[in-house]
């Protein structure tokens, strides 16, 4: 399935910050031997770039304060560590239950890393209903790991994977379909999706999103995507639709529109720039905004 997708709705002119949505970005790893810091505050941008009106970054404590350097215009919610620099265990759970009450929509796994804490971390979220949830990178890979993760699984979420962690997370739930092939990605996502009741974005050269009864292709294929970090801006993007918009659109539609959205931002770095290789993700989410724009309702 291609084609037409929705419009989004456009945007109040008397609203406030509070209309538009907070959205939780749970990411970061401040382990002495691995130090990530970058995606987190890739997925902030794309998450304000995409018109969410507040972002709360929720990051190891150690770190915190250099992801909000990279975006100034989230505020900050440090999470415990231990001696290493890492998730401590025993606290992270309940530090994590208070730093992302309130938001609106999460997104979780950028640049998190590995460990017992990150997976903990990661089943709790997908165990929550309260608010829909766009899952990511490092967590992707440690909810693969968990045993009969189906049955624990019950948020409303999105899920991000490049074939890669397609696989992995496949393997671990029976599912063996081949997310490379152009022919088998529609059923591969559309496997997933059904399998934990979610929406998959198999992410790659024609994307592909499925809630498991429906599968659509994005038709843009845009060079300059193969970059570090655009992947974070698209997890971004995803969940401040979904802060601003769940209520009353499905996470099929707002999966769609922010797939579409960052397609078009790379389209328009391409046109500008004259080039279609170079880009910064950074420079992506400074595109994402006039995107966005072009898929709201005219009248």
């Amino acid at each position: 399935m291609t084609g037409s997708i929705p419009s989004l709705p456009r945007r109040d002119p008397r609203g406030h910050k509070g209309t538009f949505g907070t959205v939780g970005v749970v990411g970061g790893c401040g382990a002495h031997d691995v130090r990530m810091i970058g995606a987190p505050a890739l997925a902030a941008l794309g998450a304000l770039r995409a018109g969410a009106g507040l972002v709360r970054l929720i990051a190891p404590g150690p770190i915190l304060s250099e992801a909000i350097a990279l975006c100034p215009s989230a505020t900050g919610k440090a999470l415990p560590v231990d001696e290493d620099g890492a998730l401590a265990f025993g606290t992270a759970v309940q530090a994590f239950d208070k730093a992302t009450d309130g938001c609106d929509a999460l997104v979780i796994g950028p640049g998190w890393g590995e460990g017992g804490v990150v997976q903990a971390l990661a089943l709790r979220a997908v165990q929550q209903e309260d608010r829909p949830l766009v899952v990511d990178a490092d967590a992707l890979n440690a909810l693969a790991k968990i045993p009969e993760l189906h049955q624990d699984f019950r948020a409303r979420a999105v899920l991000t994977p490049h074939p890669g962690e397609f696989v992995r997370l496949a393997q671990s739930l029976k599912i063996k379909l081949d997310p490379t092939r152009d022919e088998s990605r529609p059923h591969a996502a559309a496997a997933l999706a059904q399998r934990l009741g979610c929406v998959v974005v198999l992410k790659g050269a024609g994307t592909v999103v499925s809630d498991g009864l429906e599968a659509w292709t994005c038709e843009h294929r845009h060079a300059c995507l193969a970059a570090a970090g655009t992947g974070d801006v698209l997890a971004g993007v995803i969940a401040g639709l979904l802060a601003q918009h769940a209520a009353a659109m499905s996470l099929f539609d707002l999966a769609r529109l922010g797939v579409e959205a960052h397609a078009r931002a790379g389209e328009r770095w391409e046109r500008s720039r004259g080039a279609t290789g170079g880009m910064l993700a950074s420079e992506l989410a400074e595109e994402v905004p006039a995107a966005v724009e072009e898929l709201r309702a005219k009248i």
